[in-house]
């Protein structure tokens, strides 16, 4: 790649950003409260929920410079495994961000529901208002019709406006929460439960951090990469870290940590109980309204790439060629469409609530990061001749991609240990694929032969 069409270091921080920033700070400084004893470890967990996505990003920005390849994960995992492991982790990836994908639609009818019915709403409901979602998007994107680019910088647009209200209601005292908040004495605990505590509380951040695992794409494609790589990621996640801190500091102040941590049954969602602090119910709406807009666009997004990822995999041979088949007249891949948008269904079919969804997703998330990033150990051996060459390569290996790995074992035993049943279902998921493999495998062997 020509030199004045690499990546400088101003847009590299800018892409680290972009993909790191969701929907999921509108949702999980709740689950993560909920989940900590005290607002000491509700903190903690959002500081080391960062350092782990800098040690994250920084390995895959080593894995995408030493192995850059078109194909992404399906490659490396092929390169330092075994194809059956690619196909396994890449089916249980595309699952993953069909429960994401469900997981926020979610989110989205959680807040536009309080407008539409003042009275208790099920979490049945709102599962099936979700759906109701990723129904009418697969039926556009059916039709042929693409998000604009324009519709992306107006879904970006809503996320940051709502993402500074909260922030600059830190500097409105009048609006806090002063009643006295009940803490637990950690003293009264034992080391056990407040690690446990610690987990479940992590495992919310990490969603909410999820995304630089995207680094592994342009590992060659940035100017000077051995000092802009991990400039850019670092800036990126220092002031990422510095948003998600200050917004869920926002809540604390403002909602109250026992009023985030134990909110009624049907409570006004977090970012819309702030925005009707600042003003008023005409803010309570507008924020719902909005939010959930840009919830829709972000599941039109989600429909729009996975299904062109199910093509990628069925043109290597690795899914049936029906996944192939595409409308040419509206350029609309159906069959990848349709299995996908029906992954979505059967997440929020048998996990209707929110943390439900992100036990699994973060449970399927944590086999698929701690297998990709140990890649690093093989690469390095394996590629030992491109040291010394221009290529980036981290400081302090083995340290930051152990850390990463361990971390995410970690978050995977603490979902194990609180909810088994979606841990048994992840693992049962993952050795399907294997066995799916094998017998397609044996199968293609037999009719060459």
């Amino acid at each position: 790649m020509a030199a004045q069409n690499k990546l400088g270091l101003f847009s590299l921080t800018m892409i680290v950003i972009g993909l790191v920033i969701g929907m999921g700070i509108f949702r999980t400084s709740k689950d993560a409260a909920n989940a900590a004893l005290t607002p000491s470890i509700f903190f903690a967990a959002w500081i080391v929920g960062g350092v782990i996505a800098f040690c994250g990003a920084l390995t895959y920005a080593e894995i995408g410079s030493r192995y850059p390849v078109t194909g992404g994960y399906y490659k490396i995992f092929s390169y330092a495994y075994h194809p059956s492991i690619a196909f396994a982790i890449n089916c249980i990836i595309l699952i993953s961000n069909a429960a994401s994908l469900a997981g926020v639609a979610l989110i989205g009818s959680e807040y536009i529901t309080p407008l539409i019915s003042k009275s208790d709403v099920t979490s049945t409901v709102k599962a099936f208002i979700a759906m109701s979602a990723i129904i009418i998007f697969y039926g556009v994107n059916l039709m042929g019709l693409r998000m604009s680019s324009r519709t992306q910088n107006v879904l970006m647009l809503i996320k940051i406006s709502m993402i500074v209200i909260l922030i600059i209601s830190l500097f409105f005292p009048s609006l806090y929460n002063t009643a006295s908040q009940t803490v637990v004495d950690l003293k009264t605990q034992s080391f056990g439960t407040i690690l446990l505590s610690f987990g479940v509380a992590l495992k919310a951040t990490s969603f909410t951090y999820g995304g630089y695992q995207q680094t592994i794409n342009f590992g060659e494609e940035v100017e000077d990469p051995k000092k802009n790589i991990p400039r850019g990621i670092f800036i990126g996640i220092l002031i990422i870290v510095t948003v998600y801190l200050l917004a869920s500091l926002a809540y604390f102040k403002v909602i109250g940590f026992n009023e985030l941590k134990h909110p009624a049954e049907n409570s006004t969602p977090i970012a819309a109980i702030v925005a009707e602090k600042m003003f008023g119910l005409a803010g309570k709406y507008a924020s719902s309204i909005l939010l959930f807009i840009a919830v829709l666009a972000y599941v039109n997004v989600l429909l729009l790439s996975n299904p062109r990822v199910m093509y990628a995999m069925s043109e290597d041979g690795i899914l049936p060629a029906s996944f192939k088949k595409k409308d040419e007249k509206k350029d609309v891949l159906t069959v990848s469409l349709t299995v996908f948008a029906a992954m979505c269904i059967v997440v929020l079919f048998f996990a209707d609530t929110f943390d439900k969804i992100l036990s699994f997703t973060i449970f399927l998330d944590s086999i698929g990061m701690a297998t990709s990033a140990a890649t690093i150990f093989v690469l390095r051996k394996r590629t030992k001749h491109l040291d010394a060459t221009g290529i980036y390569s981290m400081k302090l290996y083995p340290w930051v991609p152990a850390i990463f790995v361990l971390a995410y074992l970690f978050v995977g035993t603490v979902i194990a240990i609180t909810f088994l049943k979606y841990a048994i279902i992840g693992l049962s998921v993952f050795t399907a694929f294997l066995i799916i493999y094998f017998l397609v495998y044996r199968n293609k062997k037999s009719v060459q032969s």
